[in-house]
């Protein structure tokens, strides 16, 4: 009867601590998926970070130097200019290179220089639409779009265009690229891929 017992009291320790270490297991990976997810987070927030362009403004914080902290425009030839620092480029990079670069450069000046640089107005984020719209020109945008809510923006077609001969006129690496895209096709669902995100500084074509 007391070896029954024991052996009982023996298998319920030995449950417990499989029970145990199972969780403690479970609790391990849990964590590890939560750091990585955290991570995948991160580097597509960090992916997404806005480019800066001509026209942007931007506000330069020096810490404990108010002759170097100045609100700026970036100029159409994509640069900026500071005193001591003279011409950066700013155009082409995010706000935290855009710091980088200007600490890289104080710290000819400046011992360890603490830098922030704020984005105060988005001003180069602009498509233009041509054609038979409702209100052709240049479009600002604020955010990611898409060449569907850019023709709504735009009043959408007039009587008299022809929306399945849609051009998207893109600049990219050196050269000029021709999209034709049809828009019953997007509509309908038969090529879902034609709804593009725009691109800073495309022109649409309605014919």
């Amino acid at each position: 009867m007391f070896v029954g017992k024991y052996l009982m009291v023996v298998s319920l320790g030995l449950v417990l601590l499989v029970n145990g270490a199972c969780a403690e297991r479970r609790k391990t990976i849990s964590q590890s998926e939560n750091q990585t997810a955290e991570m995948q987070e991160s580097t597509i927030s960090a992916s997404k970070e806005y480019i800066l362009g001509a026209e942007d403004v931007v506000e330069i914080l020096v810490w404990r130097n108010e002759a170097l902290s100045r609100t700026v425009s970036i100029r159409p030839d994509g640069k900026i200019s500071l005193p001591i620092v003279g011409d950066l480029q700013a155009a082409g990079l995010s706000a935290t290179q855009l710091r980088d670069s200007i600490k890289e450069h104080l710290q000819e000046y400046k011992e360890t220089p603490e830098v922030s640089v704020i984005i105060r107005e988005v001003n180069s984020l602009a498509v233009f639409i041509l054609g038979e719209v409702a209100r052709p020109g240049k479009l600002q945008l604020r955010s990611e779009t898409t060449l569907l809510q850019a023709l709504s923006l735009s009043g959408g077609f007039t009587q008299y265009a022809d929306p399945d001969n849609i051009l998207l006129l893109r600049r990219e690496g050196g050269g000029e690229t021709r999209i034709r895209v049809r828009y019953k096709d997007i509509v309908s669902g038969r090529n879902p891929d034609g709804n593009l995100l725009l691109h800073r500084g495309d022109t649409i074509l309605v014919p």
